[in-house]
């Protein structure tokens, strides 16, 4: 079962999807690695980043809720993002040419696991689960 599904309560920041979002995710990434003890935080801001911006650009309506906590069973990190969209994300193939849609591809290569939950009530939760 993965860590995710596990998750202890951790402080939310509920996000407007908005163009602002982004920045403000990263912010509180950083804040919260901080309290957590993770110095390197390169590979959190690239996947809160991209959680975020698909959040409000495939979705962009309700909140975007963004939960970051220790899954201390396999001492990784744990990103969430809730949004209502019913749409699951896909990698997509490489494309030379295309000008977007590489996000979750680079995810993929950078983190230990991601996936994705559906809630009970409308939408789901996005998690990338990252080594601290």
């Amino acid at each position: 079962m993965s860590g995710a599904l596990l998750a202890p309560e951790a402080p939310a920041l509920v996000l407007a999807p908005s163009d602002r979002a982004p920045s403000l995710a990263r912010r509180h990434l950083v804040e919260r690695f901080q309290e957590l003890g993770i110095t390197d935080d390169f590979v959190g801001r690239l996947v809160v980043t991209e959680l975020v911006t698909n959040a409000y650009i495939h979705v962009g309506v309700g909140h975007i809720v963004l939960r970051i906590f220790p899954d201390v069973r396999d001492d990784l990190v744990v990103i969430e993002v809730w949004e209502q969209g019913p749409d699951e994300p896909a990698v997509r193939g490489e494309d030379d040419d295309a000008e977007g849609g590489r996000g979750l591809l680079l995810i993929e290569q950078l983190v230990h696991d991601w996936g994705v939950r559906p809630l009970n009530e409308e939408g789901k939760v996005v998690w990338a689960r990252c080594l601290r």
